[in-house]
């Protein structure tokens, strides 16, 4: 009785190499900022386990010994399980990649009498021979020799860690720059409420002088228009007094 097992997929190395430079950004944006423990910490838990299983996979299908280009991104998973740290890293279930034992010995097998020799040359000659197969693989860089090197495999990743690091480096001076803008614009608004502040009272302080002006304007007024004929009184007698003078003279 027979039974069908369902494997999921081993992810290509390039797929591999790619989530290992998106982890190491989340890594290092989660060391900027050692006051938040938990930053990215489920995505890159996530991202450590695919590239932990695709790994062992790729290990086991290649057997030892073990391809330059999974060596090195073997190390940058043990590199990157260290900034995450240990307890943190066996409290998500990330565990360390551990290499696959060497293979043993071939055995060596009894010398041949020298009739089976002929036996087995006479029946090589009368075998036709078989056709070649080219082996599959899901590298997309397999036409291409220079592309598959480990040497510039690894240069490009390389690149690529510098390139997002300069990123993130400027946009944290981005970042302070727009901080310290934010605070000095406080402080110009903090100086001009006080400004405003000062002004208001300096408007209520005219506008109780300009209310006891207008009151006192009415009361002059008020006794001007009472005191009217009176006025008009002693300015006609001024003016008789005065022709007086001039006819006498």
């Amino acid at each position: 009785m027979s039974h069908n097992h369902t494997h999921s997929p081993v992810p290509a190395l390039p797929k591999l190499t790619s989530l290992c430079t998106q982890t190491l950004s989340l890594l290092l944006e989660r060391e900027r900022l050692p006051g938040a423990p938990t930053l990215h910490l489920v995505q890159i838990s996530q991202n450590m386990r695919t590239v932990r299983e695709g790994l062992a996979g790729l290990m086991i299908a290649h057997g030892n010994p073990i391809p330059a280009e999974l060596e090195a991104l073997r190390a940058q998973y043990e590199r990157m399980r260290g900034m995450l740290g240990e307890d943190t890293a066996i409290g998500a279930g990330i565990e360390s990649i551990k290499l696959p034992p060497p293979p043993p010995p071939p055995a060596r097998s009894p010398s041949p009498h020298p009739s089976e020799l002929r036996l087995t040359h006479t029946a090589e000659r009368k075998v036709s021979p078989e056709p070649v197969y080219e082996p599959y693989t899901d590298n997309p860089y397999a036409d291409d020799p220079d592309a598959n090197e480990p040497g510039i495999l690894l240069q490009t990743q390389r690149e690529m860690m510098d390139a997002q690091t300069n990123h993130l480096s400027s946009l944290s001076t981005s970042i302070s720059r727009t901080h310290h803008l934010s605070l000095q614009i406080n402080d110009e608004l903090d100086s001009h409420v006080s400004l405003l502040e000062g002004l208001d009272g300096d408007l209520d302080r005219t506008g109780g002088q300009l209310g006891r002006a207008r009151r006192m304007l009415g009361k002059v007024e008020s006794r001007v228009k009472g005191n009217g004929s009176t006025v008009t009184i002693a300015l006609l007698i001024l003016v008789l007094l005065v022709l007086i003078v001039v006819f006498k003279t």
